[in-house]
């Protein structure tokens, strides 16, 4: 893995001569433009002279092995840090560049990336998924817009014709995506503010269940040209309605205009409530950086002062939320149509993966949903064995932080 890394880690010799030099890396990601743009604003920065590396490949593997050597970078973007990454000192605390400003950044996507009352990384902008409706296929249909998982299940098989399906998932029926979703919407949380199993309750197998219903009905459609992040499959009218996310509204609007609506996964049982997934890249700052108060410096003026760059790496090159809430309200692209249902949504109903929820818990249940939505498998049974395995999952960062 760290032959991975590669030899151009940003930390190289030479430059602008404008003081510290820092590296600072981020994932690759797929809008035209931004590579350019955080490239810009690393120049901008006075203080330092730091050089950006966008790293194609498995950037998280890439990334977890570099913090374990001095070749790494000195920030680097991250989808959490994890909490073995927290736990093992290998980044360090940002509690006080955030300082005042804290308040003003979305509490849902920031509480992953608090540990122990720090926080380990300063949210960056804020994605969301979402339920996408075609407002004429169901107003011909005689279907209202579903407001509870039993009427997502009915319009689905309303909806679904020969050449019309009536929901998308992702071409696995969305055991994929969807995640603790189905959980979050009748209640329940896939770890519990004390450190518990969220979902060791018969409302979780219940939910479940109906995403079965929906894949044994024959109302989701599968094999698509393109998974879910695309909304290709809703705009060319192979779905009625399809899950995607918050970066596919400016497709969807400019094909279909004010023909679709966009909605939270809908809510399950008299516990229930609607939910949406959101998450966040965020700036984290290696406790192996050469200038280690540079760094967070750097990280301040980029994510919690510069707020122009700020605004701009969130709407102008794909389409997303800030992560600040002063600048979410103020942005004219957020503040009308489906977008503001979105903005409204993503404060009203998020849930962000929890920083307990560890790789090995997610293997555990993603495999158990993909078994009760594809194969049938017993919700209950299969639940049960998942409630076993985080259960020492969490035990064991217990224990460690013991």
């Amino acid at each position: 893995m760290l032959t991975a890394c590669g030899s151009n880690t940003g930390r190289e010799d030479g430059g602008s001569g404008k003081g510290p030099k820092l590296s600072h890396w981020y994932h690759q990601y797929g809008e035209a433009g931004t590579e350019e743009a955080v490239k810009r604003y690393a120049a901008d920065y006075e203080k330092a002279d730091v050089r950006v590396q966008w790293r194609p490949g498995n950037y998280d593997e890439q990334t977890a092995a570099a913090l374990l050597t001095t070749s790494g970078p000195d920030v680097f973007e991250a989808n959490g840090p994890t909490l073995d990454q927290i736990r093992g000192g290998q980044v360090l605390d940002l509690t006080e560049q955030l300082g005042d400003a804290k308040d003003d950044f979305n509490p849902v996507v920031l509480k992953p990336k608090t540990y122990e009352g720090r926080i380990w990384a300063v949210p960056q902008v804020v994605d969301m998924q979402l339920l996408y409706y075609r407002k004429s296929l169901l107003s011909e249909a005689g279907v209202r817009p579903p407001r509870t998982l039993d009427e997502l299940v009915d319009a689905a098989k309303e909806l679904t014709g020969k050449k019309t399906k009536g929901l998308f998932l992702g071409n696995d029926g969305g055991a994929g995506v969807l995640g603790g979703t189905p959980l979050n919407a009748a209640g329940l949380s896939l770890v519990t503010d004390d450190g518990k199993v969220g979902f060791d309750d018969p409302a979780a197998a219940r939910a479940l269940s109906k995403l079965r219903a929906l894949y044994a009905a024959k109302s989701l459609l599968l094999g698509a040209p393109s998974d879910w992040s695309d909304p290709s499959a809703f705009v060319q009218g192979l779905t009625a309605m399809q899950w995607s996310g918050l970066w596919a509204l400016p497709a969807v609007q400019k094909a279909l205009g004010d023909d679709f609506g966009v909605l939270p996964f809908p809510a399950d049982g008299p516990g229930g409530k609607a939910a949406v997934p959101v998450g966040a890249y965020g700036a984290a700052v290696s406790a192996r950086a050469r200038d280690k108060a540079a760094a967070k410096a750097y990280v301040k003026w980029l994510w919690v002062e510069s707020t122009d760059h700020q605004r701009d790496f969130a709407l102008s090159y794909g389409f997303h939320i800030p992560a600040r809430l002063s600048l979410a309200k103020k942005a004219d692209t957020l503040t009308k149509g489906p977008a503001a249902d979105a903005v409204r949504y993503s404060t009203d109903h998020g849930n962000a993966e929890p920083l307990l929820w560890t790789p090995a818990s997610r293997v555990a249940y993603q495999d158990a949903l993909s078994r009760i939505i594809k194969s049938g498998a017993d919700p209950e049974r299969e639940l049960k064995k998942v409630v076993r395995k985080v259960s020492a999952e969490l035990a064991r960062t217990r224990k460690k932080s013991a």
